[in-house]
């Protein structure tokens, strides 16, 4: 009996495409990046709580340390969203992502007592591209990237155009950063 032995670089070889269920695009975009988020949050030690209704936020992300000055454990909260209509590795200092102005209201409010973010994800078109597993690794494809909307004016007449750093990738350590800023009593 053969068995399929590991490319170089851990991956198993091409396999016969396999017939994808029926969920729309759009709702397995949503549940790919429930996936990344929760594993940014497992390797910075980080617990996530989904608040329900949502409201407009999608989760609350929150980070405990002795290193907090403001409280032992500090909480933002995160909105997710993602599109395959944006090339990886965008060019340029920022990529031009739209919200509805109901969501960038909720995310730009100031003060608050607790931060949110905006956490997009760049994925493939073709759902055989989100992912390729191995002996040593799962490739998740392609990119989170965060900003800070506080303050960012409402612009358009129901959508506004918000600018997305390409400097800032979502992951564990950008995570880490992040709660300890707000950990500090800063901003994300």
């Amino acid at each position: 009996m053969a068995t399929a032995q590991p490319e170089r670089g851990g991956l198993l070889p091409d396999r016969a495409a396999h017939q994808r269920g029926t969920l729309a695009t759009t709702a397995c975009m949503e549940t790919l990046q429930v996936g990344y988020l929760h594993a940014v949050a497992a390797a910075a030690g980080c617990s996530l709580s989904q608040p329900f209704p949502d409201n407009g936020i999608d989760w609350h992300v929150s980070h405990s340390s002795p290193g907090h000055t403001v409280d032992d454990e500090v909480t933002i909260k995160v909105q997710l969203k993602a599109t395959y209509q944006i090339p990886p590795r965008p060019p340029g200092r920022h990529f031009s992502f739209t919200l509805d102005n109901s969501h960038l209201a909720k995310l730009a409010r100031t003060p608050v007592t607790v931060h949110k973010i905006l956490v997009v994800m760049l994925v493939p078109r073709s759902r055989d591209q989100w992912l390729s597993a191995g002996h040593d690794r799962l490739d998740l494809r392609h990119c989170c990237y965060w900003v800070n909307l506080a303050g960012h004016p409402v612009t358009g007449r129901t959508r506004t155009t918000v600018r997305v750093p390409t400097s800032r990738i979502f992951d564990d350590r950008a995570l880490c950063e992040i709660m300890n800023r707000v950990g500090r009593g800063g901003m994300p």
